[in-house]
């Protein structure tokens, strides 16, 4: 059985015609009706009812064609891999969420830069799902996410857990706290979220934190981005849950306050394709590592 077999099956269940199914494949429907009789010969199971109009499939067909999509889907992704790897000595392109971009991330593309000179990088905003979906489709080579999407064909590698703080007014009756605060203390009042669009991503992260820990926030309020969130919060108007690194966003009268909840931290995450041994990401996990170290960060080394 080929792959060829397998996509004129497909076409032919799809269509529920012989006819269309050979249009779409753009040859002739007596050469279609071979095949799939070849298949039926070679499987030794009838996969479509006979004389049945439109055509339906029996009960082996539709194993066959559950089976047989995943299939055609995971040659194609395996195709589009190696064409990627094949490439990736020249060029890495790197997908990564916007609000790394206030840590340690642009440092980290600096100095790859500097000991990688004769490697192209090519940066991409995207969320941590179309990371996911970009790294299968071998369109980005490596992804930088906060969120635990698991999937089977993607290796994802815990950098580190970065703190989270909450952002109040200096004049807001938390902003007393010098030690830092709990969840259970925000659950009352107007809690900036963002973004608001594409989830899951850092607003579902804070909302399941907050149920993990036992705890329903009464007045959480979706923000498209975490710079119009914060001069929300620089208004007086409510106060926010943000990652460490985003205090570099510097708007007057915030103040930021450590979140002492064990639980609190948002993980950073570095995504690959599983068994990619491609040499520029395992030089890039080092320049994160060497960075880790100068800033005296903690972490567990992981390899690639």
């Amino acid at each position: 059985m080929e792959l060829r077999h397998l996509k004129y099956f497909v076409a032919v269940v799809e269509e529920q015609s012989y006819t269309k199914a050979a249009a779409r494949l753009f040859i002739s429907q007596p050469p279609l009706s071979r095949q799939i009789q070849n298949l039926e010969l070679k499987l030794g199971v009838q996969l479509f009812e006979r004389g049945s109009r439109p055509l339906k499939t029996t009960e082996g067909g539709q194993f066959l064609y559950l089976h047989a999509i995943k299939l055609l889907a995971n040659a194609e992704e395996i195709k589009t891999m190696t064409q990627r790897v094949g490439t990736a000595e020249k060029t890495l392109t790197i997908g990564f969420v916007g609000s790394l971009l206030y840590g340690l991330l642009p440092k980290t593309i600096y100095l790859f830069r500097q000991q990688q000179q004769q490697l192209k990088l090519e940066l991409i905003e995207m969320n941590t799902k179309q990371q996911i979906d970009a790294l299968k489709e071998g369109k980005i080579d490596v992804g930088f996410g906060r969120l635990r999407i698991s999937d089977p064909a993607i290796r994802r590698i815990l950098l580190r857990d970065e703190p989270l703080m909450v952002a109040v007014h200096s004049q807001h009756h938390l902003a007393s706290a010098q030690n830092g605060l709990y969840l259970s203390s925000l659950v009352d009042e107007n809690l900036f979220i963002f973004p608001n669009h594409s989830k899951p991503n850092f607003s579902t992260q804070v909302r399941s934190i907050f149920y993990e820990h036992g705890l329903d926030p009464s007045n959480l309020i979706e923000i498209r981005e975490v710079q119009l969130a914060l001069g929300l919060v620089a208004a007086d108007e409510g106060i926010c849950i943000i990652p460490q690194s985003a205090r570099a966003i510097q708007i007057p009268n915030l103040k930021f306050i450590p979140l002492l909840d064990s639980a609190a931290v948002s993980p950073i995450f570095l995504a690959v394709r599983n068994m990619d041994e491609n040499a520029n990401i395992r030089s890039l996990l080092d320049c994160i590592y060497q960075l880790y170290d100068q800033e005296s960060i903690v972490y567990d080394r992981k390899v690639i």
